[in-house]
């Protein structure tokens, strides 16, 4: 997957984004937690907070989720009929919170 620096360019200009929350439905295809109750740190200015706080936009031919606090991409998740990609390149770590252990 690979999106282009004008893309980056034209998705910092835009005001229309949607919060974290955007993420539930897709990523909870992929994975059996809910992920936007992580907590993700980005790699680009070490802010740390759920992943419900990213600003997504979807106007690309998949989602991308960028920092709030210096719009680095932190998550780029493109679906396909029987694949996804997942580049979390953006993010240094992802906490997830597993509840208690049976």
């Amino acid at each position: 997957m690979n999106i282009d620096a004008s893309s980056d360019e034209a998705y910092e200009r835009s005001e229309a984004y949607e919060d974290g929350n955007a993420l539930g439905g897709p990523l909870s295809e992929i994975f059996a937690v809910d992920l936007t109750a992580a907590v993700g740190r980005c790699a680009g200015c070490g802010a740390t907070g759920p992943m419900a706080r990213l600003r997504v936009y979807d106007r690309a031919p998949g989602l991308v989720a960028r920092c709030p606090d210096c719009a680095r991409v932190v998550l780029r998740l493109v679906r396909g009929p029987d694949t996804a990609w997942l580049d979390l390149q953006g993010a240094s770590s992802i906490r997830i919170p597993l509840g208690p252990a049976d």
